[in-house]
């Protein structure tokens, strides 16, 4: 795709990537079949291809011309940013990043309406804070039985998982703990920020699997949000600061660990694409050393053979792992190897709505897609339904009597023996 930057544009970096992006685009409309949006609607402007002419038009006018900027923000908006048409797209068109820097853009140029900014605020200031989070979310729990049912729809009643190891306290895994300190092999295990307030048991479960397999877990004393839900709102110079805060965390730590482990897929894309998003600062190598030893735990616990009680499961592979980490199947593959069924799902590619804020800022959209995928989920009559992000966790409890939990709560809750060699090693 040709782009005739405008002049007052020319030489800036997000410009020129944006630029090196849309050449690589052959408009041939592949993506918008896998879209989740233009599914729904239909339009052209919500799938990918019509939303690239739109940035396209955004890099070709003046920055002072806001009329481009506000005709495209809503169909922006409307992007959940699953990178299911990255999956598609023949010519590896990085949408995902190209998106990224539009919304950048347009919030140099225009405002959303005052309610959704407003919103937006809201999420950011409690969100990122698991102690304000969990108080709200225990509050909802308690109310959900008075709640309007469209608002109790909306507060999760997430089951606390029993099974080996698994602390009966409900307290969250210690800051600057460590669950094994006898191994020689180390890992730290990010606790995230919605998911150490709303679903503890996943990074317990997590502990119990890795000392089996003799890796011990250490947790950062201070971990902080990792800036994804931040910069994804266009806040993208509050989601840098958090992520060189991480980095300044994470890098002196770099050298005693075998891995950075995360457990919500969501965080762990962002942290692996901390190097293009901070291309040029001066924490841009250390961003690099951070991003290349992290992993997704689907990565580190498929290493092992599991042995497990039977379960009859639906897996959702979450976005952000299916697309953003390239690792579509792993979960499902891991679970087969430990002796669990896995029902097919129809239309496992399609995002459930979830989408980080989506959810809560295009309610009617995402509420559509997570009818669908529920649906899909539950047409082979699973016992339970699994997940590998808190964010498709939670939204899908939301929407059916199916027990959903973590993928790896489902292994660690129905262990048998200790798994077998190494498959790393052997």
């Amino acid at each position: 795709m040709q782009t005739d930057i405008h002049p007052q544009l020319a030489g800036r970096r997000d410009v020129g990537e944006a630029e090196d992006i849309l050449r690589s685009c052959v408009h041939c409309g592949f993506c918008t079949a896998t879209c989740p949006t233009y599914q729904l609607l239909g339009d052209e402007l919500d799938g990918p291809r019509g939303r690239i002419y739109l940035i396209k038009n955004l890099l070709e006018v003046a920055p002072e011309d806001r009329d481009v900027a506000r005709a495209s923000l809503p169909h922006l908006d409307r992007c959940l940013t699953c990178r299911s048409c990255e999956t598609t797209c023949p010519s590896g068109v990085r949408y995902g990043r190209l998106l990224d820097i539009a919304r950048g853009l347009i919030s140099e140029r225009a405002k959303p309406v005052l309610a959704r900014r407003m919103a937006s605020l809201l999420i950011r200031l409690v969100v990122p804070r698991p102690m304000i989070f969990g108080a709200m979310l225990k509050l909802g729990q308690l109310l959900r039985p008075i709640l309007p049912g469209a608002l109790a729809r909306k507060v999760p009643m997430v089951p606390r998982v029993d099974g080996p190891g698994f602390s009966k306290t409900g307290s969250s895994p210690v800051s600057g703990s460590i669950s094994a300190p006898k191994h020689d092999r180390r890992v730290i295990l990010l606790n995230g920020c919605v998911q150490r307030a709303a679903t503890p048991d996943v990074n317990r479960a997590i502990e119990v699997l890795l000392d089996r397999m003799g890796i011990a877990v250490e947790y950062l004393s201070e971990e902080g949000c990792c800036g994804a839900l931040d910069y994804h709102l266009a806040a993208q110079d509050t989601g840098r600061a958090r992520m060189r805060r991480l980095i300044d965390l994470l890098h002196p730590r770099l050298a005693d660990v075998e891995a950075i482990v995360s457990s919500a897929s969501g965080c762990g894309v962002t942290i692996k694409e901390y190097p293009d998003i901070l291309t040029g600062e001066p924490c841009e190598a250390r961003a690099r050393e951070v991003a290349g030893k992290v992993v997704d735990v689907s990565e580190l616990l498929e290493t092992a053979e599991w042995n497990c009680r039977s379960a009859r499961v639906a897996v959702h592979s979450p976005c952000s792992l299916t697309h953003g980490q390239g690792r579509a199947g792993s979960i499902e593959q891991i679970l087969v190897r430990a002796g669990m069924e896995v029902v097919p799902v129809r239309d496992g590619h399609l995002c459930c709505g979830s989408a980080g804020t989506y959810s809560i800022l295009q309610p009617q959209l995402a509420g559509q897609l997570l009818s669908n995928k529920v649906a899909a989920l539950g047409a082979n009559d699973p016992e339970i339904i699994v997940t590998g992000n808190v964010g498709c966790h939670l939204h899908l409890q939301g929407g059916t009597d199916i027990p959903v939990m973590h993928w790896a709560e489902l292994l660690a809750s129905r262990l048998t023996d200790p798994p077998q060699a190494d498959r790393a090693s052997a």
